[in-house]
């Protein structure tokens, strides 16, 4: 099995790629590392089901070369985040549509096609319904809205499937500490204290390590040589922790709980420029049987010992 991840020298990829291999796939890593991030991977360069290739998802000739190679494709290349696509509007545009469209052209319909999409498409609803796989999206951020026209483009072509990824939490050698979870710990640790607006907006949360499950749970249910599993019923797929539908204020104090000397300011007279709010449902992908199962507790207390063995204080949320 020859698997291709795009952007697999980021956040996810870098968890994905040692996961895959570690249970004898044949995994290739494009990436252009315009993070500076070529580290991440040296870990894995002895291993003979590790590949490399520095290139972009929106030079169109290498893709031409490189895609029909593979049985899967995992298209991990993006700029994440409404931060780094506010202030890189053309390049999110570029890399997380355009460059999609380009894929999904070049893709023949036996290979399949994983393309995480993100919660993010659901924008700002009143929290007490659950968002599924049919509610409306209606992104409130660039991220966002590029995200949610690349998957339109995915749908149109055979062999795909949409995970609408949950806010991602857990450590990873191309960390983010920008990411709530994350970012909540690291502002507990650095600072022993937490400033929160509207700290009754929702979402759902989902573990580094749980993605990378399901990615390879899609895999085995979707390209099965000898026949033994069903296809997955659906294309798209929201992927989150069933208890893991938490207010702000939910998450805080379960992070207070292992920090008891973190103190916690609600500021209820500002706003937040990230208006999400939102539950989400995780039914449809449990019935298939796929089940997240790493705690939010699990994380935090996973994110702490990351941030000391980064450094502590040393370390960038942006940076690192």
């Amino acid at each position: 099995m020859k698997i291709l991840l795009l952007g697999g020298a980021g956040y996810l990829g870098s968890i994905l790629t040692e996961y895959l291999i570690n249970r004898d796939y044949d995994v290739t890593v494009l990436d252009s590392l315009i993070d500076g991030q070529a580290g991440v991977l040296s870990h894995i360069c002895h291993n003979s089901y590790f590949s490399f290739i520095r290139g972009d998802v929106r030079d169109e000739e290498l893709l031409k070369k490189v895609i029909p190679q593979f049985d899967v494709i995992i298209n991990l290349a993006a700029y994440v985040g409404e931060f780094a696509c506010r202030i890189n509007p053309w390049d999110a545009w570029a890399v997380n549509y355009e460059a999609v469209k380009t894929i999904c052209k070049l893709k023949s319909k036996e290979q399949l096609l994983i393309f995480p999409m993100t919660n993010s498409g659901y924008g700002t609803t009143d929290g007490n319904v659950y968002c599924t796989e049919e509610t409306p999206l209606n992104p409130i951020s660039i991220y966002g809205k590029t995200k949610v026209e690349a998957e339109k483009v995915v749908l149109d072509v055979e062999n795909s499937i949409v995970y609408r990824l949950a806010t991602v939490f857990g450590m990873s050698p191309k960390m983010r500490w920008e990411l709530l979870v994350n970012f909540y710990i690291y502002e507990a640790m650095r600072n022993k204290y937490l400033l929160i607006f509207e700290k009754d907006f929702k979402r759902n949360y989902v573990h580094v390590m749980d993605v990378a499950r399901c990615f390879e749970f899609t895999i085995k249910k979707q390209i099965d040589l000898l026949g033994l599993h069903s296809k997955l019923k659906y294309r798209i797929y929201n992927l989150g922790l069933n208890e893991a539908n938490l207010s702000k204020e939910e998450l805080a104090l379960k992070i207070k709980a292992q920090l008891p000397d973190l103190y916690i300011h609600f500021n209820d007279l500002e706003t937040d420029v990230d208006r999400r709010n939102y539950i989400v449902s995780n039914d449809r992908i449990n019935s298939e049987g796929f089940e997240a199962i790493y705690s939010i507790e699990h994380g935090i207390k996973e994110l702490m010992k990351g941030f000391n063995l980064l450094g502590g204080s040393r370390i960038s949320k942006f940076n690192t």
